[in-house]
């Protein structure tokens, strides 16, 4: 007889705590469980912990620590959680690298020249998340609709054979000035290898139209055992370079901290798991499947839920009046609006890093209960550092340092 798939998880899993809720069969309501999200000493993984203690007590199974987790009764998993917005507040991404057309090194470094403060004298540009720029040398340009020596391109836009005008994915006319050379890419991509970078942003002029050179780039680093690859012209194919060159990189500092958590939350059930519906919450507010969850849609996953979740339990109830939303975690505070919709951006910024991708519209800053507390310059300093969970804050008498917490108690 197959058992009845009947326990629903919902999972918070933040940078110090982690709440489950959890349907359990025969049970009205939803059951609600707290956790240290670190606890080496007791458990290896919070969210996985949380839904074994759930099933072992309503099953009557016993599920030792040490055994892996019986899929049979739950139905699915979902999942928000801030280890992206925690990586890229607290600057523990993976060590990245930067791929663009020669002669735009500083391009990044540009931007978009915004000048927040104009008349500010002491203006702190915030750090770069990647370490190196490598120039490759490629470069096309954008043809006007008069020429007239038109050709097709093959299925391999990066061969030798390709004509001096193309037409782009986009509809426009592409004149490649040089073809990429990936022989003198080689040995600086090896570079990078050798001095432990493996991680690769790849951003070329005009890739929303042309990403063959950028397609080759990806293909040659995966060969050499780059870990990740995030190219421009597959995250966000629009015209601007910047915001898709900064996009990349987040991606490519983000995206490996992302799949490392969500393989080590993974490997901890048994092997009926692909019959379960596991789906994490992205940064614009809807679910997606593991393969498909990357780190520049994942930076307000943990953030988002909570939008979505007061956003359904409270409008309405007494009032159409707008809600003001404020998540104080263990890491960052995250500060939203909900008025009957969901507002959502296409572009925004977060502690430095622009990212380009629908997100619900909340602002998130290095301020938690976790973050710490500093005495510089005569006065508190409050994070971007966070003690986390383990040792955690002075009053959790676990050897921890001074945080927001101890100000608060």
């Amino acid at each position: 007889m197959v058992a009845q798939r009947d326990f629903r998880f919902c999972i918070d899993r933040g940078g110090t705590f982690t709440d489950i809720y959890a349907e359990v069969p025969g049970l009205p309501g939803v059951h609600v469980l707290k956790l240290l999200s670190v606890d080496p000493e007791n458990y290896e993984d919070a969210p996985r912990e949380g839904i074994r203690r759930i099933l072992e007590q309503y099953s009557g199974i016993s599920i030792p620590r040490s055994s892996k987790i019986p899929t049979d009764r739950i139905d699915w998993i979902r999942m928000g959680t801030t280890v992206a917005t925690n990586a890229l507040l607290e600057r523990k991404g993976e060590r990245t690298a930067l791929v663009v057309t020669k002669g735009f090194k500083e391009l990044l470094t540009i931007g978009n020249q915004a000048r927040p403060k104009i008349f500010d004298l002491t203006v702190a540009r915030p750090s770069p998340l990647y370490e190196v720029v490598v120039e490759a040398d490629e470069r096309v340009c954008l043809a006007s609709d008069g020429d007239s020596d038109l050709a097709s391109h093959g299925d391999d836009a990066a061969s030798p054979h390709i004509p001096s005008l193309v037409k782009g994915i986009s509809g426009e006319l592409v004149r490649i000035v040089r073809p990429l050379d990936e022989e003198n890419l080689k040995p600086a991509l090896q570079s990078l290898l050798d001095g432990g970078i493996r991680c690769l942003a790849v951003v070329f002029l005009h890739s929303y139209t042309f990403p063959y050179h950028e397609q080759a780039v990806e293909r040659l680093a995966k060969q050499l055992g780059f870990k990740q690859v995030s190219i421009s012209s597959a995250l966000v194919p629009m015209i601007r370079a910047v915001p898709r060159g900064l996009t990349a990189v987040v991606d490519a500092y983000l995206t490996p901290v992302i799949k490392d958590y969500l393989s080590g939350f993974l490997s901890g059930f048994d092997e009926g798991l692909d019959k379960v519906a596991v789906s994490f919450m992205q940064s614009d507010g809807g679910l997606t499947p593991e393969y498909r969850f990357s780190g520049h849609k994942a930076i307000l996953s943990g953030p988002a839920g909570g939008v979505v979740g007061y956003a359904k339990t409270t409008f309405g109830l007494e009032t159409l009046k707008p809600l003001i939303g404020f998540d104080m975690g263990g890491t960052s505070t995250d500060v939203s609006r909900y008025a009957g919709n969901y507002e959502q951006v296409l572009e925004t910024q977060i502690a430095g890093a622009i990212i380009q991708a629908p997100q619900l519209d909340i602002n998130t800053v290095a301020a938690g209960g976790g973050s710490k507390l500093k005495f510089q310059v005569g006065i508190f300093k409050v994070g971007p550092d966070s003690v986390g969970a383990h040792p955690g804050p002075v009053c959790y008498r676990k050897g921890g340092e001074l945080a927001v917490t101890d100000a608060n108690v």
